[in-house]
């Protein structure tokens, strides 16, 4: 196993709730304990916020909203966007630090993937702040001149995963800041830290009091609290399909509007007369990326029966070579599992996968300390074992043959999910089948895991409902309001 270095830890400026412009204790005094998941020892006591901290973030989130907000031009909304992604530039290091320590992923990642993206989202959305507009609507009459106008929904909970904390957070305050909405987010618990940063930074940029709020807490409490406010327009949720489905029964009294974006078991797909390096390569990133944390992980690695074995033996090379440790060493390839539990969980899908299929490689802890799992790849799976049906949100690969056209896509579209999908050929006729024929919001051609603000990304069947990134995400936050003028 490898032993880690020892590190001096970033500076943590922030641990308490943001409300109304003001960084508050939570109510009840109460706090939780965030981690570095390289050591699993605690970092700092996080504000554990409850009912009465929620509902105090919602009246800031509403006043503002028809207060100084709504007096704010589409053009000074965008100027507060870009020079907050100024600041994000500018504090790039501090905050890709943060990243790494709380999350457990590697520094070069996020200095060259999480920060990055981050910064573009923002500035992506700061350029769509005076392009939401509306249109003339020719109606059947000429005693009326009928237009439409977007207007914003109002108080917008977001709720955040802890996989990429960072990105997660542009993805839901970009579009909605830009459209004109005020914000209640809740950090996931595990990786509150640089969402409290951003907070500061806002702050800094010149967003008013109570047009950005931030509670931190758990699902349960502060989270349910948020879906359940008669005062929340909206709730933006990425996770677990479990969660979600708990969120919409939760949110039904109240008729929110609702954004998904959930997980997925994407097919990964690799045809025989595909370049065999880049595809295995792309088999690397679609799932030992960000140690496995990724909704759209390329988990279920279907190959092409002729080319199984060869694939399966340049897998294993590379995956053995693929350097796991101290997230903090710029040579590190994948860091530390978020959390104990996500860890155990990990290593218990690798037991069960013991029990079903072959292990090629991994399958194992790889530090002695900290929460590190080796890359791990099964052969001889089918596309029915719970280890090719079930999200494990880990390094954790199954590679499954397919023989023709008609068994890879019956098994590729044989999952509750279809978030993304890839393909690995040299052949474009094939490619557009898969692109045409997998149920999938993305699908990869020759590459994995590319990602661009203006792309919209989300997800088919319990993927999720609406998009992130793109003029799709703006429509999330926007209502239409019809206006009919008569001319007589």
């Amino acid at each position: 196993m490898t032993t880690l270095t020892t590190i001096a830890p970033p500076k943590v400026t922030q641990t308490k709730n943001l409300i109304n412009g003001k960084w508050v204790d939570a109510k009840s005094g109460k706090t939780f304990k965030t981690y570095n998941p390289s050591t699993a020892q605690p970092i700092a006591e996080i504000a554990e916020s409850d009912t009465v901290d929620v509902d105090a973030a919602v009246k800031s989130a509403k006043a503002a909203f028809e207060g100084a907000w709504s007096k704010f031009t589409s053009r000074e909304r965008g100027k507060l966007l870009y020079r907050l992604a100024d600041l994000i530039e500018e504090n790039a290091e501090e905050l890709a630090a943060l990243e790494t320590l709380n999350n457990g992923k590697p520094i070069s990642e996020v200095k060259a993937a999480d920060v990055p993206l981050t910064i573009a989202t923002f500035r992506y959305y700061a350029g769509w702040a005076d392009k939401i507009y509306g249109e003339t609507v020719p109606v059947d009459s000429n005693e009326f001149f009928v237009y439409t106008k977007k207007e914003p929904v109002g108080v917008c909970g977001q709720i955040i995963p802890w996989n990429f904390p960072l990105l997660m957070l542009a993805w839901k305050w970009g579009p909605a800041l830009a459209a004109g909405n005020t914000i209640i987010l809740k950090p996931a618990e595990q990786t509150p830290l640089t969402a409290l940063r951003i907070g500061e930074l806002a702050q800094e940029a010149g967003f008013p009091d109570g047009v950005i709020n931030i509670i931190n807490g758990y699902g349960e409490t502060a989270g349910d609290a948020l879906v359940k406010h008669e005062g929340v327009d909206k709730i933006a949720f990425t996770g677990h399909y479990k969660t979600a489905q708990i969120i919409m029964k939760s949110a039904a009294d109240t008729l929110k509007r609702i954004t998904f974006e959930l997980g997925g078991k994407s097919p990964n797909v690799v045809y025989a007369d595909a370049d065999m390096d880049l595809a295995v390569r792309g088999a690397m990133t679609g799932i030992f990326f960000n140690q496995g944390e990724v909704c759209c992980a390329g988990s279920r690695l279907f190959v092409e029966a002729t080319a199984h074995d060869e694939f399966v033996s340049k897998f294993k090379e590379a995956a053995e070579t693929h350097r796991v440790g101290d997230p903090f060493d710029p040579q590190t390839q994948q860091g530390a599992q978020v959390s104990q539990e996500q860890y155990d969980k990990i290593l218990s899908y690798i037991e069960l996968g013991k029990n079903e299929a072959n292990l090629v490689t991994g399958g194992a802890p790889a530090c002695d300390q900290g929460w590190f799992v080796k890359p791990t790849i099964f052969s001889g799976v089918s596309n029915e074992m719970r280890i090719a049906q079930e999200e494990i949100f880990g390094p954790v690969v199954s590679v499954i043959p397919f023989k023709d056209n008609n068994d890879l896509i019956r098994q590729a579209n044989d999952t509750v999910y279809g978030l993304a999908a890839a393909v690995w050929t040299q052949n474009i006729t094939k490619a557009f089948k898969i692109a045409n024929d997998v149920r999938a919001g993305t699908v990869w051609v020759n590459c994995y895991n590319t990602f661009d603000p203006a792309a919209p990304f989300g997800g088919f069947k319990f993927s999720g409902h609406g998009r992130e990134c793109g003029k799709d995400a703006i429509e999330n936050y926007v209502e239409t309001k019809t206006v009919w003028v008569s001319t007589q």
